[in-house]
């Protein structure tokens, strides 16, 4: 109990030098099993109450509330997340972290790369899925990840991660998980060896690296800062609203479409997607998991594909999260129109990642006051957002 307090603690001040747990949702909370099936719901599902119609009241019942929506989205759409392997091995070769795991009596390796910036350290650090295409600043650490090494996009099960566990755990979730093995090797070896602060890390990636980015920070409470960008649709895009815009005759990329091509997905999902009301969570409860760590979702309001709408009104929902557990400016959003420049961010959306690596990565004030977009969305948040945000204690 101890070291959850000294987490969150650490966390609500926007920086910890307290290295956390990968959950630090409660023993009596962990490893709930959602239901089999729930009652449709056309609003968004509200992320305050428990499987059993109660209320969450409290912060510790947040924390439950948390394996809950956890367990939702791992049963109706990502798959499981396996816990650390059983044979766990790191190593050092210059610039080159080497990790090596065995489970189930079947082996993988991989590595990730770090760039340091100049200096004895040890420094922050955003890990990067494929490279990153945000501005880093000179005194973060980038470590890249070959994300697709794990799981490749390309569906039929591809990637080191199914060779370890043959199951219907979709990419995205596979993505965290070598997330949460990097993290274990930066504890593991240590800053002296690495030069990196564990707990002092970012996540962040691009269109379906977008989508990744996020899982990775919602299922690892050790990940400082969240920064998904162009995530769309399966990343910071609610799947309701996705199919709302289109049924307006928007062309976003909504369920039906996504699942038919990439093994992001658990193959489950595609049950779900026809009458998306059938599915018992949405995105707001996934960015809802990060809470109260950093969060923060870079858009591009001018490409409909990535369904912009959706991705406002889902980033309203979830702060709603962030701000009952008093930490609102922890959450922002940032939507800047550049066209079709996909993946290319625009220079006036620096100011806002800076201001949240310096929060959370770097321990300093900064002013995380965002939750812009220069989209004309006529949002109606109480045709979406059927609950009240409790203060809770």
């Amino acid at each position: 109990m101890l070291s959850k307090q000294l987490y969150l603690f650490g966390a609500l001040l926007g920086a910890s030098s307290v290295l956390a747990q990968e959950s630090t949702i409660p023993d009596e909370c962990a490893g709930i099993e959602a239901p089999d099936s729930f009652e449709p719901v056309t609003q968004l599902p509200s992320p305050f109450e428990f499987f059993d119609g109660s209320a969450v009241e409290t912060k510790d019942d947040w924390a439950c509330r948390r394996g809950e929506i956890r367990a939702m989205i791992e049963k109706f759409e990502l798959g499981a997340k396996p816990a650390k392997p059983a044979e766990f091995k790191a190593s050092m070769s210059g610039n080159s972290i080497s990790i090596d795991v065995t489970d189930n009596g079947k082996s993988i390796s991989f590595s990730a790369s770090i760039k340091l910036p100049s200096g004895t350290g040890p420094f922050p650090a955003i890990i990067a899925f494929g490279g990153a295409s945000i501005p880093v600043p000179n005194d973060v650490a980038v470590i890249t990840y070959n994300n697709e090494q794990i799981a490749a996009t390309d569906p039929g099960g591809k990637g080191l991660f199914y060779q370890l566990y043959p199951t219907s755990t979709g990419g995205l979730m596979a993505w965290a998980w070598g997330v949460s093995r990097i993290l274990d090797a930066l504890e593991e070896l240590g800053a002296d060896a690495t030069k990196i602060d564990a707990a002092r890390i970012g996540v962040t990636g691009c269109s379906r690296n977008g989508k990744g980015a996020l899982v990775a920070g919602a299922f690892d409470d050790r990940v400082a800062l969240t920064l998904p960008q162009e995530g769309g649709s399966g990343g910071p895009g609610c799947w309701r609203l996705a199919a709302d815009m289109k049924s307006r005759g928007i062309n976003v990329e909504d369920g039906p479409q996504i699942v038919t091509g990439d093994q992001w997905f658990a193959p489950v999902f595609s049950d779900y997607v026809p009458k998306i009301e059938t599915l018992p969570h949405d995105h707001h409860q996934l960015m809802a998991l990060v809470a109260p760590r950093g969060l923060l979702v870079i858009e591009n309001s001018g490409i409909d594909y990535l369904g912009p709408w959706s991705s406002y009104g889902c980033s309203m929902a979830a702060q709603t999260a962030f701000e009952a557990l008093g930490v609102k400016n922890n959450f922002g959003i940032s939507q800047v129109s550049h066209g079709s420049s996909h993946c290319q961010m625009p220079s006036s959306q620096n100011p806002y990642v800076t201001a949240f690596m310096d929060k959370f990565l770097k321990g300093a004030e900064a002013d995380t006051t965002i939750f812009a977009t220069d989209g004309t969305w006529d949002f109606e948040a109480g045709d979406w957002i059927g609950w009240s945000t409790p203060e809770l204690s």
